[in-house]
């Protein structure tokens, strides 16, 4: 019996994968809605995301972010009283604001790293940053294991902004040990702070020598991903924005005005340094790739690609196997010549024990005749030497009798009264 439904045949209670075909509809249906319903619980859930700046002091990290989402999560300068004690360690410190845009609320969770690269001695200046990020790791996993798991936090960091400051030569090895460190707990983007101090032909050059070094230390920084289905639009601005990599960014959120217009930028004797002007810096691009296109995909990846990277390794090191073919699907075809291949082995296999049976039967055959053929060779000597024996002895009184002597009789002849003539 043959039952067809939709692009699967099933024979014998067998299923078999036929090419799909795509069938038009003679009336609405409704399921090309399902997007909106997904968008609506998704928008009165909220949405998170967890940033991490990282760079030396003075780079700008604190107004990058309050540009970037154009908030006052970090307070100005003039609000901060100097501290006069110079921090001997690196202090991880978490801001986090919850911000709303056109009914969409993000909670922004924003991890800073103080002290970093400041020291005169900036060995492992990267472990607290790396054991903060696998602590979250760490709390996300213990999460997953309840037993209730009704409100799982997501606290994990989903992307990692690097800030290279603004040498024009190439990566110090700070910033390459610190990048070969985290490259595969989370998700770098390299960023040229304060490249307004950089004329457009050395940020062109520091670029190159920026990615040259990435390449032959096999670093891997995030890049947006092309999928078969985008549209043109789509990939030309794809490549538009792996084209800046590494971003050379100018923060301010200062308003001013040119030619009559507010902008958010930088005075300088010289002109204005316009934040949101492409032709100025990459901080359009950067935005654009970090909140506007690609966030669901850093956050997506850091979970699919990272975090199970690091859930694997934590589980086999605590001892924990996982039999991978329990998940395996099953393709009748694909089974059936599976199971062949394994009785054509078992069957090779009873061959060769069965050859070996036989040729040690055979061994132990030989062995036997071999020791019966030596058996029968000891024999016949002793029966050859005591032959050859006897006929020396008839020999013997042959050549008595022949020469008139008498032969030589035993004792006991001698007993029962023979007596002997000459």
């Amino acid at each position: 019996m043959v039952e067809r439904s939709g692009s699967i045949t099933i024979m014998n209670g067998l299923s078999a994968t036929t090419p799909a075909k795509t069938k038009k509809l003679g009336g609405y249906v409704g399921f090309s809605n399902y997007p909106n319903q997904v968008h609506r619980k998704a928008v009165k859930k909220g949405f998170y995301f967890t940033l991490m700046v990282v760079g030396e002091s003075g780079l700008g990290k604190s107004t990058l972010v309050n540009t970037l989402f154009n908030i006052g999560l970090y307070p100005e300068k003039s609000d901060v009283t100097p501290s006069k004690e110079t921090p001997k360690t690196i202090e991880l410190q978490t801001l986090s604001a919850d911000i709303e845009e056109s009914g969409v609320k993000l909670t922004l969770s924003v991890i800073d790293t103080p002290g970093f690269g400041d020291f005169v001695n900036n060995e492992d200046s990267w472990k607290p940053i790396l054991d903060n990020i696998e602590a979250r790791y760490s709390a996300y996993l213990d999460q997953e294991s309840r037993v209730n798991r009704s409100r799982v936090v997501d606290n994990r960091v989903h992307a990692c902004i690097y800030f290279i400051a603004p040498t024009g030569h190439a990566l110090k090895p700070l910033d390459v040990e610190f990048m070969k460190r985290l490259h595969t707990k989370v998700n770098l983007i390299p960023v040229i702070a304060k490249s307004d101090t950089l004329t457009e032909e050395e940020v062109a050059t520091f670029k190159e020598r920026i990615l040259s070094d990435l390449s032959f230390h096999n670093i891997q920084i995030f890049k947006p991903t092309l999928y078969e289905n985008d549209d043109p639009d789509t990939v030309a601005e794809v490549s538009e924005i792996t084209s800046k990599i590494p971003f050379a960014v100018v923060g301010g959120t200062e308003e001013l005005v040119v030619n009559g217009r507010k902008v958010r930028g930088r005075q300088y004797p010289w002109g204005v340094i316009e934040v949101d002007n492409e032709e100025h810096n990459d901080f359009v691009k950067l935005r654009q790739m970090l909140v506007r296109t690609n966030m669901e995909e850093l956050k997506d990846y850091t979970d699919t690609v990272l975090y199970e990277k690091f859930r694997t390794d934590k589980l086999q090191s605590q001892g924990h196997v996982q039999d991978n073919t329990v998940f395996k699907e099953i393709n009748p075809v694909t089974k059936m010549e599976e199971e062949r291949q394994l009785h054509e082995a078992k069957m090779l296999k009873m061959e060769a024990e069965m050859k070996m049976v036989f040729q040690q039967k055979v061994q132990e055959k030989e062995q036997k005749l071999k020791n019966s053929e030596d058996e029968l060779y000891a024999r016949h000597k002793d029966l050859k030497e005591a032959l050859e024996k006897q006929r020396q002895e008839l020999e013997e009184k042959k050549k008595r009798l022949e020469s008139g002597l008498r032969p030589m009789t035993d004792d006991k002849s001698k007993k029962k009264g023979f007596p002997f003539k000459q």
